[in-house]
């Protein structure tokens, strides 16, 4: 599956330079829409259903995924609300780090990755310090990832 726009990319790439190629391409992109190959709203559904279902992934990466590939800002939102309305994210979190196996922190640095981890992965920093404080982290741990955070923000 494609998007539209990464579909008018790769065709743009093939297509001859020009009127003749934006015609063709045009004309290539309204006839899948008509046959119903192409189908944005489809595509971003599966895409949010697959990413929540098979990677665990939060709603930011999935917000951003769609993005990259071109979806309308507008299709993405409504995307995720339908599929993301009812999610908890705290135990969709904790799936998240089940599935990559990552075992509660035992110091700072293992804190640190962790709290990377599920960043990258598209969840919240409320979620993500909710389950740090369920494992009982301590809270010298939190706090160093605080400083960073204020430290990294002062920087920019």
């Amino acid at each position: 599956m494609r998007t539209e726009v990464e579909l008018r990319r790769l065709l743009a790439a093939r297509a001859e330079a020009g009127t003749r190629g934006e015609a063709a391409i045009r004309t290539v992109v309204a006839r899948l829409k008509e046959q119903r190959y192409l189908d944005d709203q489809s595509y971003a559904e599966t895409y949010a259903r697959l990413r929540q279902e098979n990677e665990k992934f939060g709603v930011r990466r999935v917000r951003q995924g769609l993005r990259q590939k071109g979806v309308r800002s507008e299709l993405v939102e409504k995307t995720l609300e339908a599929s993301y309305g009812e999610t908890n994210e705290e135990a969709l979190a904790r799936q998240h780090l089940e599935r990559k196996r990552i075992k509660k922190p035992e110091n700072e640095k293992e804190t640190a990755r962790v709290v990377r981890r599920l960043v990258a992965a598209g969840f919240s920093t409320g979620t993500i310090y909710k389950i740090l404080r369920r494992w009982e982290v301590p809270e010298e741990s939190l706090a160093a990832l605080d400083d960073l955070g204020e430290e990294k923000r002062s920087e920019t």
